[in-house]
């Protein structure tokens, strides 16, 4: 990949941010919601874990497919009910729940939680740049997940936004075109290596930030190799330190 750290920090006017796993504890989230709604139905014990890695895992494999222009286009709310369908069925759920409360439990991805430095530290950072998403997420979805975790984005961009799923090279130029800037006056923000490679192919800049708990406490994620990028930081407060912001 190229060089990251060659890039001028000093033209950055905007970060775009990855948000599952980066901004939002997805996981934990889901097993909250996911369990709650369970034992409502009468299932109060499960592998709720499995049930949101699977879930999620699902997400990952379509929006990949959707990237490399396999499948039929739809957004992310619709990849995920279908891996929901099939899991309420496989965990005994699916002939209990109402069409009602399947909608409910699909839309707990609108519900996520932020990491506890999420809404302070992306004011410290807003205070200097531009704050937008740069998600496979689709914009009702992002919408309603920043009005419940308190994410002040100054824009929400997604796939029926940009016309494409990460990491098409369409996600990171088009982000930067829709914020009149060019790629090298943008910072892709992640915590996921490849999704910052794929960005800097485009000329943007990269700043990693480690969430070590993404996969759960039992599954802890490897602090990779991030002298290709050019910040590592530990959450979004420390990032705001190194950027320079109040």
């Amino acid at each position: 990949m190229p060089d990251a750290r060659k890039n001028d920090l000093s033209r950055v006017e905007a970060l775009i941010f990855d948000v599952f796993g980066t901004v939002v504890n997805w996981r934990d989230s889901i097993i909250v919601e996911v369990s709650k709604a369970a034992a409502e139905h009468g299932m109060p014990e499960g592998d709720w874990g499995r049930f949101a890695d699977e879930w999620r895992a699902w997400y990952g494999k379509s929006t990949r497919e959707l990237s490399s222009g396999e499948g039929h286009w739809r957004l992310v709310d619709e990849i995920h009910r279908e891996k929901l369908d099939v899991l309420l069925a496989e965990y005994g759920l699916a002939d209990v729940m109402s069409e009602e409360a399947k909608v409910d439990i699909n839309r707990a991805w609108h519900r996520l939680d932020g990491w506890p430095d999420s809404p302070s530290g992306l004011r410290r950072l807003k205070s200097k740049f531009i704050l937008a998403t740069a998600s496979n997420g689709n914009l009702a979805l992002l919408v309603n997940m920043a009005k419940h975790a308190d994410l002040p984005w100054d824009a929400v961009m997604s796939p029926d936004v940009y016309g494409a799923y990460k990491p098409s090279p369409k996600v990171y130029q088009n982000a930067s075109k829709l914020l009149g800037l060019n790629t090298d006056q943008v910072m892709m923000v992640a915590a996921h290596t490849g999704d910052l490679e794929a960005s800097a192919r485009q000329g943007l800049a990269t700043a990693f930030v480690y969430r070590p708990l993404e996969r759960g406490a039992d599954n802890l994620v490897e602090m990779p190799d991030t002298s290709a990028f050019d910040i590592s930081a530990t959450d979004f407060n420390d990032l705001a330190d190194q950027l320079g912001c109040d």
